[in-house]
This record gives structure tokens, sequence and C-alpha cells, in this order.
């Protein structure tokens, strides 16, 4: 008798920029379309925007290199506030409003998303955590998908030592959908606030529709593609290459239309 697989159950994961999270009017009008999106679903949200203007109101410097934020122990308590609590339980109060039973986490939580603070060689990031898919709990937000709840995960890892990690919120998207594609059919979104990869970052008719790994070497060699995008596409692609089916690069009001920048 031949055996036939169990077909794998759809997932969701949709990371949502800063700059989303910071316009209410933007973010009720996204939340509102994530609710919409059929099957299961998780959201991961960044904050930097909102960070970046709490730090300059605390006379806090922000020290930024390569898109990534620079983490001293006062940014850190900064952004943990910021993420893991107003911006985070925010958006999930936002859900609740319009029917969707949220969650919020942080990668502490549950131990969901453990990282290693990333070398201080050849850059000292600071409090900044690289986490791994293969340690990522995915037990337990299987569980929380199963019991009918949406996971809305915020930028913070932990180390395992009690030390809390500032996380790249591109990243921990990108984990995360790794490690749910060994249980899910994973499609991850990213969504900003430009249309998808442009040719011309200033003109929004220069959507790349289609991107393969191979074109994106030759845009970044070209400097079509260069500073936080990078680190979105590396994400996008390693994510493919650890089981996602597929990556998607939008604005975020075309989340449900899905147009933008399809990876493969």
């Amino acid at each position: 008798m031949m055996r036939t697989e169990t077909k794998k159950k759809t997932l969701s994961i949709v990371k949502i920029g800063g700059n989303i999270v910071d316009n209410p009017k933007a973010l009720k009008s996204f939340l509102n379309d994530f609710h919409q999106l059929k099957g299961n679903k998780l959201l991961v949200h960044g904050g930097g925007v909102m960070a970046s203007k709490m730090a300059k109101q605390l006379g806090i410097e922000t020290k930024m290199l390569n898109g990534r934020r620079i983490t001293d122990e006062e940014t850190l308590k900064l952004v943990t506030m910021v993420y893991a609590g107003w911006g985070n339980k925010s958006i999930v109060a936002t859900l609740q409003q319009i029917g969707c039973n949220a969650i919020g986490l942080s990668g502490a939580d549950a131990n969901v998303i453990p990282s290693i603070r990333r070398s201080p060689v050849p850059v000292d990031f600071g409090f900044v955590g690289d986490p791994d898919p293969n340690k990522t709990n995915t037990t337990f937000i299987s569980q929380l998908i199963e019991s009918d709840m949406t996971p809305v995960f915020c930028a913070i890892t932990h180390d395992g030592n009690g030390s809390l990690l500032n996380t790249n919120a591109d990243t921990i998207a990108y984990t995360v959908a790794a490690a749910c594609s060994r249980v899910y059919q994973t499609t991850l979104y990213y969504c900003f606030e430009k249309e998808g990869v442009l040719r011309d970052i200033d003109d929004p008719d220069s959507l790349i529709a289609t991107m393969t790994r191979e074109e994106c070497e030759a845009y970044k060699q070209q400097g079509i593609i260069a500073d936080g995008m990078i680190p979105k596409l590396d994400n996008s692609f390693r994510a493919m290459t650890e089981g996602v089916s597929q990556v998607i690069i939008l604005h975020a009001k075309n989340l449900l239309s899905g147009k933008g920048t399809v990876l493969g």
C-alpha cells in the first residue's frame, strides 16, 4: 500500500515595518487587512521609527550602521519599552478590537526565540541578538496557532542568561518563517512603505515584479539595492533556502492583493 503524505496547513507570516507602526491610521488599515488574510497567520513588527523619536526626546543618541541600530545598555532599555511594551500591546489591542484574538510576545516569552549575542568583531553592535531557526520553539507557536490565537512578535529576543537582546525584525520574521516551514506551508510577507523592491527608490512605478538570487546580487553591485533593503533580501533568500514556500516584499496597503516583488 502506498503511503500518502499529509498536506501541510498554510501559514502566513507578515512582517510590518516601523514607519507603518508609527502611523495610527495606516496601522489600523493594515491590521484590518491582516485580519482578513485567510488561514493561519502570525505578525512580526518593528518599531524603529518610534524608538528613534523616543530616544531623541530622552536625549539618547541613535547610532546606525548599514541600516542596523547599535544597541548600548540605555538603548536596549528604550527599545524594549517601545517594542515589547507600547508598540506590541497597542497592536494587540487594535487586533482585539477588530475581532482577531492576538497574543503579544517577545522572544524571551516561553523561550520561543533564543538568540546569541552578536560577536563584537568586526563591528560591535552591542546588545544585539542573532537567532537560530533550529532553536525556535515551533511547538509553542503551533500550540498558539492551533488554539486560534494570532501570535504578534516584537523585535526583542534573549540569550538564555538573563539578558534581553535587540534583534532586527526582518531577521525575526525570517527565523520564525524558516522554523515554521517544517510544520506549515509558509509564505513570508515583508510589508513596508514602498511598493516593493524598486529600480529607482523615488519612482513607485519602477517596481521589480520578480527577482532571483542572482539578479539580487547584480542589483547590489549596481547600487540599486542598498542600505536596509540588503538585510531584508538576504533574509528572504535564506528563508527560501530553508523551506519557506514564497517570499513577497510589498507595500502594506497591498497585503491582500499580494502585489509587490515576488522572490524566486
